[in-house]
């Protein structure tokens, strides 16, 4: 199995155990908003576009509530199957390249919400994914606002992420470097670097 179908069966069996209401490190979320903005992210482009569209927000709420109506065992399930057959972001290889980063991320979003969580160990061949995702043009996106130099230290080596003055290192696990990148300060890292550098870059807007 890929990332993106492991780390989206794992979740699914982590909302089953949390429930409906518990805190997630999306600002604003529980794990029923998590969820539904899962569901509607693998089959209703329609609420995509209309969130999108000032005029067209009311269809994006009325879709989002009757989601939020129906049995949390029941949203689980639609989750758990993954992206409808006629949306390409369910296909062999799109899946992994769409799915991998995203479902791992909102994994921790809620296995970080709850206070009793601890970095996950993964075997090599899942820290291989993950340093690759950090080597990637999605990373490398999520620092545009960034005004300041950045690589990445991993275990395997050095990733350039950004070039530009004042020069900052993330060094950290990939998941845990990964995650950063995307905006969640708890993951555990280190910057180093151009002292005016880290301060800059630890308060810009990362992510997407």
């Amino acid at each position: 199995m890929t990332l993106a179908q492991t780390e989206r069966h794992a979740l699914a069996d982590l909302f089953g155990t949390l429930g409906p209401d518990q805190p997630t490190l999306c600002e604003g979320w529980d794990t029923k908003d998590l969820l539904i903005h899962l569901i509607v992210r693998d089959g209703r482009p329609d609420v995509a576009i209309a969130k999108m569209v000032k005029p067209l927000a009311g269809h994006a709420d009325k879709i989002q509530a009757e989601y939020a109506a129906r049995p949390w065992a029941e949203l689980i399930d639609v989750y758990r199957s993954g992206p409808p057959g006629w949306n390409p972001m369910g296909w062999g290889k799109v899946d992994e390249l769409a799915n991998g980063g995203e479902m791992f991320i909102h994994h921790e979003d809620a296995r970080r919400g709850q206070p009793d969580w601890k970095p996950r160990v993964f075997d090599s061949a899942t820290s291989a994914t993950l340093a690759g995702m950090v080597d990637s043009g999605m990373s490398k996106l999520m620092l545009r606002n960034s005004p300041v130099g950045v690589q990445a230290k991993l275990p395997t080596g050095t990733v350039q992420l950004k070039k530009g003055p004042q020069p900052v290192t993330v060094s950290g696990e990939p998941g845990e470097v990964l995650l950063y990148l995307s905006g969640r300060r708890v993951a555990e890292v280190d910057l180093t670097g151009d002292p005016e550098g880290i301060a800059k870059f630890g308060g810009v807007k990362k992510g997407f």
